[in-house]
Formats: C-alpha cells, sequence, structure tokens
C-alpha cells in the first residue's frame, strides 16, 4: 500500500522555516518535558496542507497492536525508564484493563502493552474490574483466559480480588499502569490503593475536558509558532464549548447554532487571510470522552437545528452509555492524505513523550471531512520510528520532513497533557 496526497490542497507551511529551528524547538520542548510528562499518550493528526493539527489526545492509548515491530522494540527501553523513573526499583506491574473482553482487538492492545513490559523485565498481569460481567469475577479464582484477535491467549484477572489478595499481604505489586480512561468515574477500590498509578486516574474522562487540553495546547503552539514565525492557527484548531445541553431540547440547540455560527465566522476569517479556497466545517463532540463517540460532522451551521433523531442520538450517548451534556465544538481540519484511495490521518505514539511509532487511520467509507475513528471500515497502516526502515521493510513511505512536523506536535500534546494533570491533581482536596 502506498501513502498519496491529495493535491487539491497546497503545501502551505513552511517547512524550512521549522527545519531550521529544530535545535531550538528542541529545547524549548525539553524545558517543558522535565516537569509535564505524561507515561504514556497516542496523539492524534490531521494534515490539510495549509495547516497541520492534533484533533484529539489520548492519556490511555489502546493501540499497541497497531505499532510496528521497530517500534515495539524501541518502546521496551522507553517504558523501562519510565517506570523505573517513577518507581525505582519495582518490579511487579498491574496493567489496569478497559472492560472490552469482548473486543479482541483492545485485548491484542493490552496483550502487546504487558509484552513491552515484561521484555523490558518486569513482571507484568492485566486486570479488569469486570463490572460488566461480574460472573467473570465469581468464578476468577486463578484468571480468566480470552483470546484476542490474532488468536494468543491472555489471562484477565480481576482488580477486586488481586486488590483483595494486596491487603491480604497474599500479592505485591510495585506500579498500576492504567489502560482504562475511567469514563464513569474512579472505582472506590482505587480510591485508597498506596500503590502508585499512572497515568493519574484524576486524569480519566470522569474529570477531565478536551476543551481544557486544547486550551493548554493553543497556548504551547502560539510559543512554537513565535518560535518559526508563523501563524499559530496553521497548528491548531479553533474551538467553542457549550455546556448543560440537552439535544432534544430546542433552547439548547439554538445555543449550539449561536456557538456554531461564530465558529464557521472565525474559521472563514483565517481561510480569507491564508488564502484557502475551501469550506470551512466543524465537529460536534462531547468535551470529555474517547473512541470516536459522540462526533458528528456539521457542514453548516444550519444542520444543528436540523439535526434528526439519529444524529441526535449519536450526540446524546459516550462511553458506557454516559449522557453527554456538555459539547465542544471544533474546526474541522480535513486530510490530504490517502491509503488505497481512502482518506487517512496520523495517530502518533508516545512513552514519556518519546516517539515509538504509530499508525495511518483510515476509512473505506468515510470522507476526507468526516470522522475517521468510526466502525464500519476503519483500518490502520504502521508508521515505522526508524528512518533507515520507513518505506523500505515496515510502514508506508512518507515524507519525512513534514512528518518531522508530526513528532513536535505530538510532544506539544503530551507536554499540554501533562499540564492538565498537574492542574486536576492540584484542585483535589
Amino acid at each position: 500500500m502506498k501513502l498519496t496526497v491529495n493535491q487539491n490542497f497546497s503545501q502551505a507551511i513552511c517547512v524550512p522555516c521549522i527545519h531550521r529551528r529544530q535545535g531550538q524547538i528542541h529545547q524549548w520542548l525539553l524545558s517543558y518535558e522535565k516537569t509535564y510528562t505524561p507515561f504514556y499518550t497516542s496523539v492524534d493528526i490531521r494534515d490539510a496542507g495549509f495547516k497541520i493539527a492534533v484533533v484529539d489526545t489520548n492519556l490511555f492509548p489502546a493501540g499497541f497492536n497497531n505499532l510496528c515491530e521497530h517500534g515495539l522494540a524501541d518502546a521496551e527501553s522507553l517504558i523501562k525508564k519510565a517506570i523505573l523513573t517513577r518507581v525505582p526499583k519495582a518490579t511487579n506491574i498491574l496493567i489496569v484493563a478497559e472492560e472490552h473482553t469482548r473486543n479482541t482487538w483492545y485485548l491484542e492492545n493490552v496483550r502487546i502493552l504487558q509484552e513491552i513490559i515484561t521484555k523490558a523485565g518486569f513482571s507484568a498481569k492485566i486486570a479488569t474490574f469486570f463490572i460488566n460481567e461480574p460472573s467473570f469475577c465469581a468464578q476468577a479464582a486463578s484468571a480468566v483466559e480470552l483470546e484476542t484477535a490474532t488468536g494468543q491467549i491472555v489471562k484477565v484477572y480481576c482488580v477486586k480480588r488481586v486488590l483483595e489478595k494486596i491487603k491480604q499481604g497474599q500479592a505485591d505489586f510495585d506500579l498500576i499502569i492504567m489502560n482504562n480512561d475511567l469514563s464513569a468515574g474512579i472505582p472506590e477500590v482505587l480510591k485508597d490503593i498506596k500503590i502508585p498509578i499512572v497515568p493519574s486516574i484524576h486524569a480519566g474522562w470522569h474529570a477531565r475536558l478536551k476543551s481544557e487540553h486544547f486550551r493548554q495546547a493553543n497556548a504551547l503552539v502560539k510559543e512554537f509558532a513565535q518560535i518559526v514565525g508563523i501563524d499559530p492557527w496553521q497548528f491548531s484548531c479553533l474551538y467553542e464549548v457549550v455546556n448543560h445541553v440537552d439535544v432534544n431540547n430546542e433552547a439548547d440547540q439554538q445555543r449550539l447554532y449561536t456557538a456554531g455560527v461564530k465558529l464557521f465566522e472565525e474559521i472563514q476569517n483565517k481561510y480569507n487571510e491564508h488564502n484557502v479556497d475551501s469550506k470551512p466545517f466543524i465537529f460536534i463532540k462531547s468535551d470529555s470522552g474517547t473512541y470516536g463517540l459522540g462526533v458528528v460532522p456539521i457542514e453548516d451551521p444550519r444542520q444543528i437545528l436540523e439535526l434528526n433523531r439519529k444524529k441526535r442520538n449519536d450526540l446524546v450517548h459516550g462511553k458506557d452509555a454516559q449522557n453527554i451534556t456538555h459539547f465542544l465544538l471544533q474546526e474541522g481540519v480535513p486530510t490530504i492524505h490517502r491509503i488505497e484511495g481512502h482518506p487517512c490521518e496520523v495517530c502518533v505514539y508516545q512513552i514519556d513523550n518519546n516517539f515509538v511509532g504509530g499508525f495511518y487511520r483510515y476509512h473505506e467509507t468515510k470522507g476526507s471531512r468526516e470522522n475517521l475513528n468510526s466502525p464500519g471500515g476503519m483500518a490502520f497502516q504502521k508508521m515505522c520510528p526508524h528512518l533507515d526502515k520507513y518505506g523500505k521493510d515496515c510502514g508506508i513511505e512518507h515524507n519525512l520532513n513534514i512528518f518531522d512536523i508530526y513528532r513536535i506536535l505530538g510532544r506539544i500534546a503530551g507536554v499540554a497533557a501533562g499540564r492538565e494533570i498537574k492542574e486536576l491533581e492540584s484542585k483535589l482536596p
């Protein structure tokens, strides 16, 4: 497969401006990374040619199975350093996974994460809460064996039982690594645990807001843009926030519409300023949450007032059937990239803000102005972090000059996420 570029958009980013200041940019990022570095992250990036921007950042990445062999090898040493930096004498690790025990690709993700950790020299077990399938906990004297999408077997323990054994002195763990975004809140059994937990349980989607992430990220992008002498809009998305919304209420629909009109006007002004010959569009999405749920593309603000029942239902419920009442209206970034003619976007993976590869997410039934993180045709192509391997025996060949920008934006997003975590923890009683 090949990565191609839709030439309808001309590349307007001054790549040489960025390359000339690589050293300065690296030092600037390092100054923040000493303080603000999440354990791991995945960062979704859209490239429109006239702008390149982060559109989502996940603190609990669930696609380690999509990393290439070279990225996985790099991940071993990086995760070892990340663990020992936080817990210097750690040996036993507990991975707390999502409830997706029936999602075989998710199981493959946690299997690969476990493999990375064990190859790094640690003992690692996988556990989950089994809230949706409590009979598993009742039966799991040792563990439940589940088959992943590749036919591998993973043992999954019950978190509650594991923590009970810890309290009774029958088990010992030095660090808990969360691969569960805690959308429904922090389970009581985790609140009193004395074992270090990364990423912070206080930064799950029960507390975290996308708008806060983009507030932090856009402030950093402004600094970055000053270093390279480019309009920060070319590396960020405009957005509006509307809270306490019932999408089936006409008055609340009107509030969304008003915010949409304002955002469309702001985007059009930027298009005019940069001579972008395209039509603005936006996404309405939950201000908290992941897995591409609660996301609706809008081509005209009037569509907000004309949403049919299906579209409104898409906006009502997020992960774990959580009601959505806080909305982010985000500038849409069309993608110029194609795999086999299908639109794709970049997703980079980082451990301690170090790049370990990632993948191109593409979709067989969606367009370049739609949400590609949705079922019914979504697929992935690996992205190799090694320049001597990329496009040869690993990954899809791409423009390395542009890819350097993706890596910089991924690091900026990681720092922004680290600042989010610090702020959320500072508000604890």
